[in-house]
């Protein structure tokens, strides 16, 4: 889960909330020259092995989410509150709401990121509804849902960074707005979750909602403890 491809990396924020912002539309990792951007680039064959690995943690980990009853932050959390809310497919709608953000992506990360977001917000979507279909649970507490499903999917999102890829959604654009209004990315990006966290009490019980709210932390800790600039190199 910079703003161009070759560009500073964008979790420098100074006030540290980019690594942690969107939870499943953090930004690619960028190692420090160009020299070392170079030597150290992912074969197609590390990038594909590392996709297939991204998709499986993470769909895991949603499935796990949707099992629960729970939803997360950004555009699958809001592709969680029309399946609960309408009955949706929870893997269309999580690709759809992501389609006006790439014109963002294309424009400020550029075709290769774009496109391999595209590809993971798809196979992520598809792979999460096709779970339950293979690996069904008769019961999941939902502590257990949150803990477990917002670890997994931070690991996920966390190999998607690694091969510059994400899960799309509103963390593409806090990005933008703020390289180019100034705006918090992580003020953004908390904004529109909070926002959402309350639009759930409308679809969810407020037990949900708050096991909900502690998947999504747990998730930001997991990128926040392993995604940082420096200690990371393959790009």
């Amino acid at each position: 889960m910079s703003l161009d491809s070759h560009g500073p990396a964008p979790c420098d924020d100074a006030d540290g909330h980019l690594v942690t912002a969107g939870p499943l539309t953090p930004p690619p990792d960028s190692a420090g020259t160009v020299a070392d951007d170079k030597a150290l680039r992912h074969s197609v064959a590390e990038d594909v092995q590392g996709m297939i690995l991204a998709t499986l943690v993470a769909s895991l980990g949603l499935a796990i989410f949707a099992k629960g009853g729970l939803m997360i932050g950004g555009m699958a959390g809001l592709a969680f509150l029309a399946h609960y809310a309408f009955g949706w497919n929870f893997g269309l709608v999580f690709v759809l709401v992501n389609l006006p953000f790439y014109w963002v992506a294309v424009r400020r990360m550029g075709w290769e990121f774009t496109l391999k977001t595209f590809a993971a917000v798809t196979a992520c979507g598809v792979l999460t509804d096709l779970l339950p279909r293979w690996a069904d649970f008769a019961r999941i507490a939902p502590l257990y849902s949150a803990l477990v499903g917002g670890a997994l999917a931070g690991l996920g999102i966390l190999f998607y960074i690694r091969h510059r890829a994400s899960l799309g959604g509103i963390g593409i654009l806090a990005v933008y707005l703020q390289r180019t209004r100034g705006w918090s990315a992580g003020k953004v990006q908390m904004s529109f979750d909070t926002l959402l966290m309350c639009v759930a009490f409308f679809v969810l019980s407020p037990s949900q909602v708050m096991y909900s709210a502690i998947g999504a932390v747990v998730l930001s800790l997991v990128l926040m403890f392993n995604h940082r600039p420096g200690r990371y190199m393959g790009v």
